[in-house]
């Protein structure tokens, strides 16, 4: 067995491609529930639900059965077919956003009734992008400065949190707007509050400036996840919307990480009383299988239909993960796991927020739902991240890891002290109090070494 190992792991050097952190030294063999199991049988609590992606787990029952049945009888075909399945999570789709919009304020089109499924979350957001260019004739799209859309062309061109230098210039029209951070604002009100506002008028004012009178659309995150866990204040995307209509632009909502009861609600933009032009849904939508979505109005559609949009793939509208998406919205419905992602979310974040109490480096706890960040900070200097923040952070992830407690670090130059915490929503009310204390646990060992 040793020895296999080791040729696995000459394997990995010799054949895989590096793609981003390092990766983890343990090999998987498989996943169920919560937890992932090694080879050598140790258990893992996946608390980071994959790639921020399992929302039932891993395994799950009714999405195994799913998948069996499907890729017996109707797996793929050539996109221009449709099939019952994809219909149907369209129709469905279309109805879960309608009532979440029930007496919110609506984009300029009108309710999103129109959805064009996908495999992942890039190529959901390059579809919305080329959309919105298309429709509205402009070019330049705003997105804000901690930003991460996604690494195909237009979808890396708006994300700012990683990835721009080295690869040549994006396409032009690019405009990044600071992000609204209330734990480090820019701007403080006379009493030292987040003058979030004055931030977001002056963010225009540079938008103003820089365009060359070509704006298509805002794409921004409603919880910005891999920019640190940051969720702008209330009032904010209002606002926001606001700004994009004096301009004549849409505003996309990237709810990758948020859509589908994860924060408590079915979309996270019910908290801000406003539904977008577009909204963009991927991670939790296929529960871990690649799927994605793209929605938007009657109205916004039809003018890009006359203009000719062409977003054709080789995995549009496959039945097979659209299968997938429907038990998915099955289960979430059934379950009513939007008010247990709430519950849980609340007993989640009180015991976060029990270890920020024991331990000073924990500056910042924030977050919503099962979608929660802690941030590390030098106790003795406020709201500065910890010296060395990358260092403890990577060091406490490794001590989760030895515990059995698969945490995921926010791996930006700088902010490696921010972990993003983001359970199944299937999770145990036994699976979160052990997380708990295996974090607390890291976290007292690598303070006190």
């Amino acid at each position: 067995m040793a020895e296999e190992r080791q040729e696995f792991w000459q394997d990995v050097r010799r054949h895989v491609v590096r793609y981003g952190g390092a990766f983890t030294p343990e090999i998987i063999e498989r996943a169920e529930g919560s937890y992932v199991y090694t080879e050598e049988g140790r258990r893992i609590l996946d608390f980071t639900s994959g790639q921020m992606s399992a929302i039932l787990g891993h395994a799950h029952p009714e999405i195994v059965a799913t998948v069996r049945r499907q890729i017996g009888t109707l797996d793929h075909l050539f996109s221009g077919m449709l099939s019952r399945p994809v219909v149907e999570l369209s129709r469905r789709l279309a109805g879960s956003v309608s009532k979440a919009a029930t007496g919110l304020q609506g984009g300029d089109g009108g309710p999103l009734t129109k959805v064009l499924l996908l495999t992942t979350g890039a190529e959901a957001n390059e579809a919305a992008v080329r959309m919105a260019k298309l429709v509205t004739g402009g070019h330049e799209i705003v997105s804000f400065a901690g930003s991460w859309h996604g690494m195909t062309q237009a979808a890396a061109a708006a994300t700012y949190s990683a990835g721009r230098k080295g690869y040549g210039p994006n396409a032009p029209g690019n405009i990044a707007i600071p992000t609204p951070n209330a734990y480090r604002p820019d701007f403080t009100t006379p009493d030292g509050g987040h003058d979030w506002q004055r931030q977001l008028d002056l963010a225009f004012a540079l938008v103003d400036a820089q365009s060359v009178g070509s704006l298509a659309a805002c794409l921004v995150e409603p919880i910005l996840s891999s920019g640190g866990v940051i969720e702008p204040p209330a009032g904010y995307f209002a606002a926001l919307q606001r700004k994009c209509r004096e301009r004549g632009m849409l505003l996309i909502l990237d709810e990758a990480q948020t859509g589908l009861c994860r924060t408590g609600t079915w979309y996270a933009f019910q908290r801000d009383g406003v539904v977008p032009d577009m909204l963009t849904l991927s991670k939790t939508l296929g529960a871990g299988l690649p799927l994605a979505a793209v929605l938007t109005s009657a109205e916004i559609e039809a003018r890009a239909h006359e203009r000719g949009y062409l977003f054709y793939t080789t995995h549009v509208s496959d039945p097979l993960v659209a299968a997938v998406g429907n038990t998915v919205l099955d289960v979430l419905e059934r379950d009513q796991l939007d008010v247990r992602a709430g519950v849980l979310g609340a007993r989640l974040r009180d015991g976060l927020l029990e270890i920020q109490r024991r331990h000073p480096v924990v500056g910042d706890v924030r977050g919503r739902g099962l979608l929660q960040g802690i941030e590390l900070v030098d106790p003795d200097a406020g709201t500065v991240p910890a010296a060395g923040a990358d260092r403890i952070g990577a060091a406490v992830t490794r001590r989760c890891l030895e515990l059995g407690l698969h945490l995921n670090v926010v791996q930006l130059p700088g902010m490696g002290g921010t972990f993003r915490i983001a359970p199944p929503l299937t999770s145990t009310d036994e699976e979160i109090a052990r997380g708990l204390e295996m974090l607390d646990q890291a976290i007292g060992d690598v303070s006190a070494a």
